[in-house]
Parts: C-alpha cells; structure tokens; sequence
C-alpha cells in the first residue's frame, strides 16, 4: 500500500512558478514509475508529466514542455513538479501518482495508476 501526499500548490501570477513536492509512504516507491496530472472544472484528468524509477528518463505533454521539470528523490520517497511561466491554462487540481505494475516506467494512461495523492490546488491568475 502506498499513500501520497501533495503539498507546494497555491495561488500565483502569470509568469509565475511553483514547485509541487508529494511524500510517499511504503517501499513501491523507488521501484516505480511516478506521475504527476492534473484536473480543472469539468473537465477530464490529464497527464502532466513522468518520470522513470531511476529518475533518468523523464515525459512531459506538450501543453507543459519546456516550462515543467518533474524529479524524484527515492531516498526521501519524494517527487517534484518544478512549475515556471505559469499560465491561467495552468490552472487545476495537481495530482501525483504511483504506476507500480510496469517495471518503473514511464506510463501516460490514468489507468495504469492504481496510488493517487488527494491532489493540490494551482490557480494563476492572469
């Protein structure tokens, strides 16, 4: 069993940045694939970025390429989202989770996620 918890999200300007930090408990953590999505009002829950159990390899959706770097640290059981030049198209409730069937790579589907934080609110405004 593993349990998430988000912190780091918050109101901020366009332009601004954020860094996003969530804590895992249990041992499938280092071993995993990690993602981070996101989820604004009405609409569906979208991929953000991810990163391999080794920290090497690393995915982001074009909405976030270039702006977002997501990292881990496996000896704190930590993953960040580094967030700069936010925009209002940022805006949602950030999630991070944990892929823990696919040999710690890298996955883009929400189903292949079976461990999910309680998310963190971004809101920037314009």
């Amino acid at each position: 069993q593993v349990q998430l918890v988000e912190s780091g999200g918050g109101l901020v300007q366009a332009g601004g940045s954020l860094r996003l930090s969530c804590v895992a408990s249990g041992r499938t953590f280092s071993r995993a694939g990690l993602g981070w999505f996101r989820q604004a009002p009405g609409k569906e829950r979208d991929f953000v970025a991810g990163i391999d159990w080794s920290g090497l390899t690393t995915y982001y959706a074009d909405s976030v390429k270039g702006r977002f770097t997501i990292s881990r640290d496996n000896a704190r059981s930590t993953l960040f989202l580094q967030m700069n030049s936010l925009s209002p198209e940022d805006t949602a409730l950030y999630y991070c989770a944990v892929a823990s069937s696919y040999s710690g790579n890298i996955r883009l589907d929400v189903g292949k996620y079976d461990y999910w934080g309680q998310g963190t609110q971004v809101t920037v405004s314009s």
